[in-house]
């Protein structure tokens, strides 16, 4: 008698693995980061190798200590210590990314079951647990070559100060490590969007969505809209890291076609809240991490019926 082997899903076989996606986002990471050493200098390297340290070290303790199989080959730890450290300012103690990368990996990560089992970000949980934890520490804007403790661009025009757009396309501007240069960033999503990692519904719908709440609400106060003010929310914060690397993440996105659309606009809405009303100049991690948690309700929102469904409902009436 043949026996059949019953495995869990996903059955659909694939070239693609997860560690080479992974080294694929880190490849396309490369040069927002690279251009943050460059920049900000040799502390904001440290960084970035602190928080990939812990968030690796983490995983192959827990796993040891479970007595799991340790898949810190699949690369995924090493993406979140990156995304992690991208959100960081240079100025960060060294003990900040080593708490937010343990915290990334074991709070949010593992102990919901690991890879492709979380429910939120945990990168950028991490960030927004230091924020709440350690808010002094995590706005304290990095001092340039200036010497002078100088704001992002998002603060400078909400105080209606003048902003260099040219700065802010290039990166040559206070704030996070992999988070300012506008051009090296887009330089990562074509090679995302060209490498099929990531479809460009999320990110579109991201920046889009962002772009127009604010325009909104600027106008719902009173206040004058133009174009170099949308452009200074565009490139001068982390929307277009967010987007592009960290909305897109596969766990904790939709599926469905639809639901993808449906999430960008949701992370553009709270964003542009947050900017417009709240206390943040940011507000992309929140607004990334909310969304993360409404997942569920909008794949079943969006979920395509099976062929028949609707039949059926009517014959049993």
């Amino acid at each position: 008698m043949k026996t059949l082997n019953v495995s869990i899903s996903p059955h659909i076989r694939s070239s693609k693995t997860t560690s080479k996606v992974m080294l694929d986002v880190i490849i396309a990471m490369s040069p927002a980061m690279i251009f943050g050493y460059f920049y900000f200098g040799w502390y904001a390297l440290l960084i970035s190798v602190l928080s990939v340290s812990s968030c690796v070290l983490t995983e192959f303790v827990y796993e040891k200590l479970m007595k799991l199989p340790v898949t810190i080959g699949d690369l995924s730890a090493v993406v979140t210590g990156l995304v992690l450290a991208m959100c960081l300012y240079s100025t960060a103690p060294w003990w900040i990314p080593v708490v937010g990368g343990v915290f990334a990996i074991l709070v949010v990560k593992l102990i919901f079951g690991g890879i492709g089992q979380n429910i939120m970000n945990p990168a950028l949980t991490a960030r927004c647990f230091l924020l709440l934890s350690f808010s002094r520490i995590m706005t304290t804007y990095p001092t340039l070559t200036d010497a002078v403790s100088s704001a992002t661009p998002l603060s400078l025009a909400a105080q209606g100060q003048p902003v260099s757009y040219a700065e802010m396309f290039l990166g040559t501007h206070s704030g996070s490590i992999g988070e300012t240069s506008a051009i090296a960033i887009l330089i990562g999503a074509a090679y995302l969007l060209i490498r099929r990692v990531i479809s460009p519904r999320i990110p579109l719908c991201v920046i889009g969505s962002t772009v127009a709440f604010v325009a909104l609400f600027t106008l719902m106060k009173g206040e004058t809209v133009t174009l170099n003010y949308l452009a200074v929310h565009l490139t001068g914060g982390g929307l277009l890291a967010g987007a592009v690397f960290m909305a897109t993440d596969y766990t904790t996105s939709p599926v469905t076609s639809w639901g993808r659309i449906i999430y960008g606009i949701t992370i553009g809405l709270i964003t542009a809240v947050i900017r417009c009303f709240g206390g943040s100049f940011e507000g992309i991690s929140f607004a990334i991490i909310t969304a993360n948690l409404l997942t569920p309700i909008i794949e079943k929102l969006t979920y395509p019926k099976p062929l028949g469904t609707y039949g059926r409902k009517a014959e049993k009436k």
